[in-house]
Order: structure tokens, then sequence, then C-alpha cells
């Protein structure tokens, strides 16, 4: 099985010699990434740095806000900045049109933005996030399980070419797993994708969903080491 590199971090193959992230791990593992002893360090600081900070500072009410959720990065999970959720909240509003479904696929950010009410149009749309992490749940019906290694196992009350769009941002930045993640996108899809990734892999997402790279840079709440962009299949504001 391939190995998958979190959404900070390429393939190494990917990176130049100079930058190359040293990965490691077993066959009874390798569904896990593995992260340098480097990486790992900066990113268990952030994470407890987080953990103090949501201790010490009353949290929000809001169960949409973006960050209601805790990021888990062991589970590849960096959220979008609150600027870059509307701005693509925004973008997916609008070219669902007024009774519009949208399918956020491993993307809660811009779900959580949807349905807070607060983007012009949120209220003439509908959204539903598919996600592995299943504090997702809390969403209730809005919540769709969904494991990119098995890209086509959803639930029944999901129909083929059911969603006007699907915005999609897969965990890892790997050929495998754009290349299920593309499977699912594919079966929910009536047509508009809008797909969030690594710019390392442009020439493969142009292969399997052809779309073309945006000008708009989406930014996550800390910096990643990859950069990151936004491709669609549709005339768009974002180019």
């Amino acid at each position: 099985m391939l190995q998958k590199w979190p959404r900070n971090e390429a393939a190494p193959h990917c990176l130049p010699l100079s930058v190359r992230t040293k990965m490691s791990g077993s066959d009874d593992d390798d569904d896990v990434p593995t992260l340098s002893a480097h990486t790992l360090a900066a990113l268990e600081e952030f994470y407890n740095e987080t953990r103090t900070r949501t201790e010490q500072e009353p949290g929000s009410t809001d169960v949409f806000a973006v960050g209601a959720v805790a990021e888990d990065w062991k589970m590849s999970q960096f959220w979008y900045t609150d600027e870059t959720a509307t701005r693509l909240a925004e973008e997916v509003i609008r070219e669902a049109g007024e009774g519009g479904r949208i399918a956020c696929v491993s993307a809660p950010s811009v779900y959580q933005k949807l349905k807070q009410g607060v983007v012009d149009g949120s209220h003439l749309v509908t959204a539903v996030i598919l996600e592995y992490d299943r504090r997702f749940a809390a969403y209730g019906d809005d919540f769709i399980f969904y494991d990119y290694s098995e890209p086509l196992a959803l639930s029944s009350s999901v129909p083929e070419q059911s969603f006007d769009v699907v915005l999609a941002d897969p965990p890892y930045l790997s050929e495998e797993c754009l290349a299920k993640v593309a499977l699912t996108i594919k079966y929910l899809s009536k047509g508009k994708v809008l797909l969030c990734t690594g710019e390392v892999m442009e020439n493969l997402a142009k292969e399997l969903l052809d779309v073309r790279k945006c000008s708009f840079h989406p930014k996550h709440n800390r910096n990643l080491s990859n950069e990151f962009r936004c491709f669609v299949n549709y005339p768009s504001k974002l180019l």
C-alpha cells in the first residue's frame, strides 16, 4: 500500500532533495503517516499550546464556528482561516444556486461556515459533511461517515449525482488518496467540482477531474509547509 502524507507534508518524491522529510513505517502500520521527529515535535508543541489556550479562554458557544471541533493533527486536520472558509462558502453558494445541494468532503471548515448563517445566501442551500471523524456526527443528519479508502462505500441515503457542487479537500497528499477521493467526487457531483489540495497535485488533479488552478490561495489557521491551491472545472470567480 502506498504511504500517505498529511496535508502539511508532500510525499518525498514531490519535494526537492534538500527539503525532503524522512518518513518511515512498517507493513503493519503503513495506513498511518509517520512524521519526522522534528515535524512531530512541532505538531505536538502546537497541539499543547492549542489545548492550553482552549482551557484558559472561554470557548465559542457557536457549534458551527470554524474550530468549534478542535483540530486533530493526527488525523491530518488543519482548519481554514475564517476568511478562507467564508470565501469558499460564498463560492459554493453562488454556484449551487437557490435550492442547491452542496457536499463538503473532508472540508468541515466550509460546512461550518455554510451552517453558521453569516454568509449571504446560505439559507438558500443545503449542505452535508462527509467526514471520517465521528465527532462531526454531532451535526446530525448532515453528517455522512466517509472513509476515503473506501470511496464508494457511502450511506444508501446518498444517491449518485445528487449534489450541485462538491467541494473536497483530500486529507493526504498522495496519488492514492486523490485518486480515491476523485471517485467519490464523480459519484456525488452533478458536474461542478471545487478541489482544495497541495499545488504539487495539480497535474494529477487535472488528469482525474479535468480541473484547473485558481488564482485564489486558501489559507489555514496555521501555516502549512505545502503551497495550497484551489482547482475548479467550471468558470469561477476564484480564477
